[in-house]
């Protein structure tokens, strides 16, 4: 009953479930944020499962590059996207460009504060292609062009590409693998900071994003109390970042205070099923947000405690939705267990 092989292995097989449910919802109504989050899921499940075999088996070389790829670049960006792609007609493409953004500033920040040997123009190129990327979704989304979306999936996709090509080519140390000596947790240290530094852009945009999702949606379908006033503006640049500054502020403020009219009309049975779906999927992207970044900076206890209830939360959220998940079957039959209807 050792954690480190108990722990992943209940997250990968949830996420592997997860991932057949999507991919059975993706062949009923073809959403694309649908098929998108079931590959996220599908690298949450191959990530754990690296975990899973180290702490059975033994770590190896080609193992230890696999979980690094696929769990500290690869799952958050694809999921991240999947969110993008099923709020692209909305406005939440600012988010996305502030998310890319910050994660371009925390990454240069990151190499600044502990200077990750080979390096190299990494911390530089990674801020530069962040910041004119965060432009272009920033402008698009000011002019309603749709294509935003787009932009935000050749940075996955291309990024994916170059990390995979990397964590291949990248020259580790004997043995080829490390693990925190207390825990046996496995740790990115042997590989090189141009490498590294791929976790934060990735990691924190797609987290960002997962998480401002689903509380945008949450806050989209809620009752409001509008206690701060906002509203869009295309009067020009400058009048357009204040209404911004604006609305980044009142967001917020009246999602708190509107909180417990929400929780009234959840005890009525009136609230939109998509309000605790999605909050239940940013507790879901905030909680292995937060152990993830505590193992890349030393602290791996809690690192398969949190993959694992990131994964509980995702997948409860995506059961409680409705909106999403209105016949509950098993995967790859037409057997419904249960239909269920809008209260």
């Amino acid at each position: 009953m050792d954690p480190n092989v108990v722990l992943p292995l209940s997250s990968s097989v949830l996420s592997f479930i997860f991932a057949a449910f999507l991919i059975d919802q993706w062949r009923e109504r073809r959403r694309p944020y649908q098929l998108i989050w079931a590959v996220g899921m599908l690298w949450y499940a191959l990530s754990a499962g690296t975990e899973f075999l180290g702490g059975a088996f033994g770590w190896s070389e080609p193992l230890y590059r696999a979980w690094y790829l696929i769990g500290a670049i690869w799952v958050a960006g694809w999921l991240g996207l999947g969110t993008v792609y099923l709020l692209g007609r909305t406005r939440f493409g600012y988010a996305f460009a502030v998310c890319l953004g910050l994660a371009g500033l925390f990454t240069f920040l990151t190499w600044r504060k502990y200077d990750y040997p080979s390096s190299g123009i990494a911390p530089y190129l990674y801020l530069g292609i962040a910041i004119v990327l965060a432009v272009v979704v920033a402008v698009l989304a000011r002019r309603r062009d749709d294509r935003w979306v787009h932009v935000a999936g050749l940075v996955v996709v291309v990024g994916s590409i170059a990390a995979a090509v990397m964590a291949i080519t990248a020259s580790l140390p004997a043995p080829g693998w490390t693990v925190d000596p207390a825990t046996h947790i496995p740790t990115g240290d042997l590989f090189p900071g141009y490498l590294r530094l791929l976790t934060p852009f990735f990691n924190i945009t797609g987290a960002f994003v997962l998480i401002l999702g689903a509380l945008y949606s949450a806050y989209m379908f809620m009752p409001k109390r509008r206690v701060i006033r906002y509203e869009r503006s295309d009067r020009g640049p400058a009048s357009a970042i204040r209404a911004a500054a604006v609305a980044a502020v009142a967001i917020p403020v009246n999602f708190v205070v509107s909180l417990p009219g929400a929780l009234l009309a959840l005890a009525r049975g009136q609230l939109n099923s998509r309000v605790p779906a999605t909050i239940l999927i940013a507790i879901g992207g905030l909680i292995p947000a937060i152990t993830s970044g505590a193992n890349r900076f030393g602290a791996t206890s809690g690192f398969f405690v949190g993959e694992l209830l990131g994964v509980v939360f995702l997948f409860s959220g995506f059961l409680v939705s409705i909106e999403v998940f209105r016949d509950i079957r098993v995967p790859f039959t037409q057997r419904v267990v249960r239909h269920r209807v809008e209260a």
